[in-house]
């Protein structure tokens, strides 16, 4: 038995498409499964636990201050349970993130850490899909340039590292292997879709302000703080971890706004 969570998120989903496909026993959880599963609660904790082999660890505020904490809490409850295998989704430059791979890493346990880059899917199923489709997104990024990975990429190198012990003890730095600024994202996206869509830098206060009729106050803020702390350039190099642990290149972003396009994701 193999656990998912974040089981609706960008990744989760994908990694059960590739596990129901490939015949493996799953069980989905969020807060919305049955039992539930929710991050704020560890008494909901222990019934999704029961009888899993393996787990993907998606945490959504992994960036946030108390997360290495909950993910220290979860691994324990895990190796109660006896889990044997850990694979976590972190983030690329994330100090909390980069943190709660350690409780991970020192568990004693199989682990995998996948540390993924900025995902391209941010423009067709993430809070900056409006925007794109709407032909103006805005972020605080300035002139930076991020090596965008795909999240079929990331769900390629989930499932083998739930499913095969010679992934175990790796940590994989999954990214796109070119580098694009935000302004060369938007060029994408509009030659795909047919039509200019355009780029706003914006400064960390305004972004908060369109952020909080979203999100509400504190996620907000957490945005604000993740993107002051990863969008330095501290990412501007791609890694090779599809490379390392699939044996092949990453899908590239131009590719992926042609096939996103064709699906009408950005026809508004």
């Amino acid at each position: 038995m193999i656990l998912v969570t974040g089981a609706g998120g960008k990744t989760g989903r994908r990694v059960i498409d590739r596990l129901t496909d490939a015949g493996h026993d799953y069980r989905a959880v969020g807060r919305g499964s049955v039992p539930p599963f929710v991050w704020e609660r560890p008494d909901t904790w222990t019934a999704v636990l029961a009888g899993v082999r393996a787990a993907y660890i998606v945490h959504p505020e992994l960036a946030a201050t108390g997360a290495p904490a909950v993910i220290e809490e979860f691994v324990a409850a895990a190796t109660a349970a006896g889990v044997q295998r850990l694979v976590l989704l972190s983030g690329r430059g994330e100090t909390n993130a980069e943190l709660s791979e350690k409780a991970v890493q020192n568990s004693g346990l199989a682990h995998t850490v996948v540390r993924a880059g900025w995902f391209a899917q941010n423009f067709t199923e993430g809070l900056l899909h409006p925007g794109a489709g709407g032909g103006v997104f805005a972020l605080p990024a300035g002139t930076v340039r991020e090596p965008v990975v795909d999240a079929e990429d990331i769900a390629d190198v989930v499932t083998a590292a739930l499913t095969d012990s010679r992934h175990d003890g790796r940590l994989y730095d999954v990214t796109g292997a070119r580098l694009f600024t935000f302004d060369e994202m938007a060029e994408e996206i509009g030659r795909a879709a047919g039509r200019p869509v355009r780029y706003a830098p914006v400064g960390l206060e305004d972004f908060r302000e369109l952020l909080i009729p979203h999100v509400g106050p504190d996620q907000a803020e957490m945005f604000v703080q993740l993107c002051a702390e990863v969008f330095d350039g501290r990412n501007e190099k791609p890694g090779e971890g599809i490379q390392e642990a699939l044996g092949r290149e990453p899908r590239d972003f131009t590719a992926f706004c042609r096939t996103a396009a064709a699906t009408g994701v950005w026809s508004w």
